[in-house]
């Protein structure tokens, strides 16, 4: 029972700083201006980690590398974490560990980008003004605009998002299998 709550809390916590981590790297992609309250508490919880090894590992053009390694570093840890709170030895995981450690990674990614459309469709209907719906437009804009180029609009509704759902719940299901199989080829 130990290690279930112990692993759930883990994972919990791992999950939303690797996805501060990547939502770091992906303001600055989409070139999200530093100063609305999201951009400000994302830098609150990250510059702890990020600043320091920025000093290491520079950003090119509008890649946040710093923040990409800074996610992974973190799977990495979460993965020792979890492994030794399940009573196994870490090192027993390595080397497919990196492996399961950069699947995590995109996991949290497209958690991160399933979250931040569904927080879009929600305030299109509640709340369309809010500060926070320009935000989640920005972001989400360089996925649903191809997939709106695609699909027009049905009866005046957008269904873009609910195809970037479907394409984002295949790409987990994708990941579940190769994290599963990267995990029984290292035991």
């Amino acid at each position: 029972m130990f290690g279930d709550v112990a692993s759930f809390l883990l994972d919990t916590l791992f999950s939303l700083f690797g996805a501060v981590l990547l939502l770091r790297a992906w303001m600055l992609a989409v070139r999200l201006p530093p100063f609305n309250p999201v951009s400000h508490g994302v830098y609150q919880l990250s510059n702890w980690l990020v600043l320091p090894l920025r000093k290491i590992i520079p950003n090119v053009r509008n890649v946040d590398w710093t923040s990409i390694v800074a996610a992974y570093l973190i799977a990495v840890l979460y993965l020792v974490l979890v492994v030794s709170a399940a009573g196994g030895s870490p090192l027993g995981l390595f080397p497919q560990g990196l492996l399961i450690a950069l699947l995590t990674v995109c996991k949290w990614g497209l958690s991160l980008l399933l979250w931040t459309t569904l927080l879009l469709a929600v305030l299109s209907w509640v709340n369309p003004r809010s500060p926070a719906m320009q935000v989640a437009m920005q972001l989400t804009a360089p996925f649903l605009n191809p997939i709106r180029r695609a699909i027009p609009l049905i009866g005046g509704m957008d269904m873009s998002p609910l195809v970037l759902f479907l394409i984002i719940q295949v790409l987990l299901i994708v990941l579940a299998k190769l994290t599963f199989s990267a995990t029984m080829f290292s035991l």
